[in-house]
Formats: C-alpha cells, sequence, structure tokens
C-alpha cells in the first residue's frame, strides 16, 4: 500500500514570548527531503495552525521573516536551544532581550 515512508523533520521553532491562548503564536519549519513546510500557529499546541509549503528553503525562509515582523519579542525555542540564548534568526535578524525578573523565558 505505502512504497515510501515520508519522514518530516523540525528544522526551527519560533514562539512570540506571549502566555496564554488568546496571545499566544509559534512559527515552526520543516522539512521533508526536497520541500519546505511553514507552520503559523495562534493560540498553544490546541490552536488553529495555518501550513504553507514551499520547494526551496529560501522562499520558506522568506515566509519566517515575514512572520516574525508581527509584533512581539519573537525568540527561537528550537530542541537544544532555550529561549535566553537563542536570539538568532535566520540572516541574522535578532530577537530582542528576553525581560529578566518577569519569570518569563
Amino acid at each position: 500500500m505505502f512504497d515510501r515512508v515520508r519522514r518530516v523533520e523540525q528544522r526551527k521553532h519560533w514562539w512570540n514570548g506571549s502566555w496564554g491562548r488568546l496571545a499566544r503564536r509559534d512559527v515552526f519549519l520543516r522539512t521533508d527531503a526536497d520541500r519546505w513546510y511553514v507552520e503559523a500557529r495562534t493560540g498553544g499546541a490546541e490552536g488553529a495552525s495555518r501550513f504553507t509549503e514551499y520547494a526551496t528553503e529560501e522562499t520558506a525562509y522568506d515566509a519566517v521573516r515575514h512572520l516574525l515582523a508581527a509584533p512581539g519579542g519573537w525568540r527561537e525555542v528550537s530542541a537544544g536551544r532555550s529561549a535566553a540564548d537563542a536570539r538568532e534568526l535566520p540572516d541574522q535578524v535578532v530577537s530582542p532581550p528576553a525581560r529578566r525578573g518577569t519569570g518569563q523565558p
């Protein structure tokens, strides 16, 4: 029935630094061999997602840059990187530093 199992790999994850169902936004960059996917999620894990597919890594990163231009304290929270020390975004776009003493990452 299936001649090939497709494995989607999550490459990056950004979060807008807001807590709560109404304010939280996440952006994910994923790849599956020769295709790239960007997921824009609102409302946390149970929120609504919008998926778009791209032919190249460059066009996928262009979409990510556009999404991260929205207001918020965007930071990369990909596996192995914490919000406190993950500041670099594609093409050297830098997120603002974390607010210290607020209990937020």
